[in-house]
Formats: structure tokens, sequence, C-alpha cells
């Protein structure tokens, strides 16, 4: 396991004396591609899981994607029915920040805006007991920027997951300036011991660790593709056959979605200021015209919904 910590002094982190209590009640706000992952995650081990979501029809979206990424794994014999039934009995929806009020961990999974972002977290620092610890799956926004407008910088981190979360075993976790050590190990225990993830620890950092290696990979394989002598589908068989990847970049960038994409790229762009960051045109006018990837029907490729 990797370690990387902001302590100020350079101190190195000295161990708990003992156990804390146990995560078992969680909150999912935010029910697209990557929340409703999570939330399929921690139901599937039998947490009390909560989603949250602005409005019914996003309820509906949400429940929607969870039972049908459930019934696939199913049919692939991936899960057993008796698990899918468990997750099933273990999840809950709400359009109400107030229905936070009992959980242990609140996991933060809405768009990457940091203007969203903040709304939500000024919403559940106000709800949740001081005792519960907030969380962000960001891909690129400073925690401290998140953790700073709360009451309890020391209990907020990022929990990144990678899509799709249930079959994705990573995830970093993020400690900021103001987040305490006793959390970190807390939701490291929760991690590994509790969802059966493989975590990662990062210094609170543009891009983490794997976006701050994927993201300028990626962009040049667009730029690649935008110079027109290369087609999509060899600059991604290129990756796949060459180098052994289980997926081509372009492929990878409608998987994950283009404006996702662009947003991230800007960060790491505003941060370190390399070229290699910067998003290209055609990624620039892609998301202009809409046309974000699997979740549009439209990319590098065309997708039937």
């Amino acid at each position: 396991m990797t370690t990387g910590d902001d302590s100020a002094g350079g101190q190195p982190p000295q161990e708990l004396e003992s156990p804390s209590a146990p995560i078992n009640r969680i909150g999912v706000i935010g029910g697209g591609t990557m929340g409703s992952g999570i939330a399929e995650v921690c139901a599937r081990v039998g947490l009390d899981t909560l989603v949250i979501e602005v409005d019914e029809t996003a309820v509906d979206s949400a429940r929607r994607k969870i039972e049908q990424s459930m019934e696939k794994a199913v049919a692939r014999e991936k899960m057993p029915a008796a698990t899918r039934e468990l997750a099933l009995d273990s999840l809950s929806f709400s359009t109400d920040m107030g229905d936070l009020a009992d959980r242990d961990l609140a996991i933060e999974a809405v768009i990457e805006s940091l203007e969203e972002k903040l709304s939500v977290f000024r919403a559940m620092d106000k709800v949740m007991a001081p005792d519960s610890i907030l969380a962000t799956n960001t891909s690129s926004i400073p925690i401290i920027t998140l953790g700073s407008i709360t009451s309890r910088s020391d209990m907020v981190l990022g929990l990144h997951f990678f899509n799709p979360a249930p079959v994705q075993p990573l995830v970093e976790l993020v400690r900021s300036l103001g987040t305490s050590l006793e959390t970190i190990e807390r939701v490291d225990r929760f991690a590994v011991e509790v969802l059966g993830k493989r975590v990662i620890r990062c210094r609170d950092r543009a891009g983490f660790v794997v976006n701050r290696l994927l993201v300028p990979y990626l962009l040049e394989a667009i730029r690649m593709f935008d110079q027109g002598k290369v087609s999509a589908a060899d600059i991604d068989s290129g990756m796949i056959y060459g180098c052994g990847h289980p997926m081509g970049p372009l492929s990878l960038c409608d998987l994950i979605g283009l404006d996702t994409i662009e947003a991230v790229a800007d960060v790491l762009y505003e941060e370190f200021k390399g070229s290699h960051n910067a998003p290209p045109p055609l990624l620039r006018r892609m998301v202009a015209a809409g046309h974000l990837g699997r979740k549009t029907g439209k990319g590098f490729y065309e997708y039937q919904s």
C-alpha cells in the first residue's frame, strides 16, 4: 500500500491506539453513473445505503441503473441471486438531504463542478451528526477546498472510486491538509475490510495518482485522432494489442464521459500549467455539441441506447 502525507512538518503518521466505531450507514449523494455504482458496492455487502437525488425522476433513474447492473451480474454468474436480494433490501432512496442525519459516512458523487460540490458539502455538514464523515468522489477538485467550508475539515476526505465501481477494485483515499489521520485510518479499514477494495493513499493534488497519469495519455490520443492520420479504431487497437490495455484510450474517454475528461483536464492545467494537460480543441467542440460518449450515445464511437 502506498502512502502520502501532508501533515505539518513532515512528521511520520502515528498509529491509532484503538479501533473506532464501525461504519454501517452510508449516504450517497448523486445517483448517476458513479453514484449508483458506489451505492451498489455498499448495498452488496449489506450496508444500510441511502441514495439522495434531486427529484423523483432522478431517483427512478438511479434505482433502475442499480437494478439493471445487478441483473447483468447475476445473468453472467458474477453475483449470486441472494446477494442481489440482500442489496435491494439494503437500498433506500430520497430527495431530502435531511435524511442523511443518521448516516455514519456520506459520499458526494454529483457532477464534477466545484459549485455543485460546495453546495452539497454545505448541506451535508448542516444535517449530519458532528462525528459523521464527509467524503467526495471527485476526480480532481482539491479536498481542502471542500473541507474548509464545513465545520469538520478533519473529517473530510477524498474517496475516489473508479468506473464501473462494482467491478474496479481500486479506491484512492485522499488526505487534505485538514484531514485527520484517524479519519483516514477509519475509512481505509472500511474500504478494505468491508467493501473489499484495494486502497492507495494520495496527497491532495489535482488528479491524485491515477488521473494525473491517465488524463494526459487520453488527451494525447484525442490530439492524434484530431490530426486525421489515424482512425479511432486503430488508436485503440494499438494500445489494446500493443500494450495489453483492456480498452483503448478513445473508448475509455467515451466510457468516462468527455465532459468529465474536459473538467479534469481543466483542473490539471490550472494547477500544473503543463501543455500536456490542456484540453484539445476537438474535446471542447465535442462537449459543446453534446457528444459526451456512452451516456449520450455518441462520442468517438456511436452507441445503441
